[in-house]
């Protein structure tokens, strides 16, 4: 019979495993270890007893103070609870959900109960969900505005045919009256754009043709270097990294041409002042996101990096959405990410953004080789 009520105790704590359960002194100390916190942050009780907690913290937050916060908290309401990563003895990070309850006795606070549970999985499910939950949302976007775009995009297509055969006819006729050459060239290249802002409407809504051949991209980029660098502003230098014997691609020329010069002006423009952007190409293996089973395929990844101001978690989120642009007016149609991702898309591959605020943002697309011997395996 189990009479004696700390031996009762004893018993309920180091039976507890999937929680971290221990004592604190009022300063933090480590008095007590349960083999719930030894499975769980990988030390033994004679490695932490008489130790600070602190330990258990990132360094960043242990040099912010965060462990004496969440103490001083706890003893002010008598029950604090908190969610972050922690580190295990061999130094890999954990999620954790951590429940610091004061103990007082007689008036007199005399120390902590901390318990810690391992969330991790949780958290990675809960972010795996929130991620398809967003992608669902923008797939969904994307089909409706793209089913408008479509249609705008044929109907602005026939009006500019119109302007474009009426322009080259006046062309045709006109003499050497400067100021209407001088006209006609601003209508010209007004409605080139209009051209241009077509195709970008129907490569985001995938509705263009594409007229696929095969290509060797880093040939290709080869022959557009010089024309890219023309169009960057003073200041900014081209660089190329490009990984020799890449398989070829089964893709569209000029679509691929524009993506590609839709990233170089993009990141050209980020980076403010001057400074280096990097086209970059790699052979990647990756899971197929769109087989109903797992399977992995080859692709050949065309990166374009700058080092600019990058950009925040919300901007990056809303980058590929239609129309959506952070220049100023009359500087961006907010379509050439989209027509990158449309193209992309079209071309049965995908896009990566990494971005982070004052480092850079890093655009990659990921494009099927032709030869792919893991798929063929």
């Amino acid at each position: 019979m189990l009479t004696d009520p700390s031996r009762q105790l004893r018993l309920l704590i180091d039976s507890v495993r999937d929680h971290a359960l221990y004592l604190l002194d009022p300063d933090g100390i480590v008095c007590s270890w349960n083999p719930g916190a030894e499975r769980i942050k990988g030390y033994r009780s004679e490695e932490v007893i008489g130790t600070h907690f602190g330990r258990f913290y990132l360094p960043a937050e242990r040099d912010a103070g965060e462990p004496q916060r969440l103490l001083r908290l706890a003893a002010e309401s008598g029950h604090q609870a908190a969610e972050g990563w922690r580190v295990r003895r061999d130094g890999s990070p954990f999620r954790a959900s951590v429940v610091i309850e004061s103990v007082v006795e007689n008036g007199e606070l005399v120390g902590f109960v901390k318990i810690t549970r391992d969330i991790t999985e949780q958290w990675q499910a809960q972010r795996l969900l929130r991620d398809a939950q967003r992608a669902l949302r923008q797939t969904q976007q994307f089909e409706t505005v793209g089913q408008l775009s479509r249609g705008l995009a044929h109907e602005f297509n026939n009006l500019l045919t119109t302007i474009v055969n009426a322009l080259d006819l006046l062309s045709a006729r006109m003499g050497d009256d400067e100021r209407a050459n001088a006209l006609l060239t601003t209508a010209q290249a007004a409605s080139d754009r209009g051209a241009l802002l077509t195709r970008q409407l129907l490569a985001f809504s995938t509705g263009q043709t594409l007229i696929r051949e095969t290509l060797d991209i880093n040939a290709r980029i080869h022959d557009w270097l010089p024309a890219l660098q023309a169009t960057c502003p003073a200041g900014v230098t081209l660089e190329t990294a490009l990984a020799a014997g890449l398989p070829a691609i089964l893709s569209d020329t000029v679509q691929l041409q524009t993506a590609l010069a839709n990233l170089v002006g993009n990141a050209a423009d980020a980076t403010v002042g001057g400074g280096r952007v990097l086209i970059a190409t790699a052979l990647e293996h990756r899971m197929d996101p769109d087989a109903e089973t797992s399977r992995q395929r080859t692709y050949v990844t065309l990166s374009v990096c700058d080092e600019g101001h990058g950009m925040a978690p919300d901007i990056a989120e809303r980058a590929t959405e239609p129309f959506f642009t952070t220049k100023d007016i009359g500087k961006g149609s907010g379509l050439g990410l989209s027509q990158v991702f449309g193209f992309t898309t079209q071309s049965g591959g995908f896009v990566d953004v990494s971005t982070t605020p004052g480092v850079g943002t890093t655009v990659s697309l990921l494009l099927p080789a032709t030869e792919d011997p893991a798929h063929d395996r």
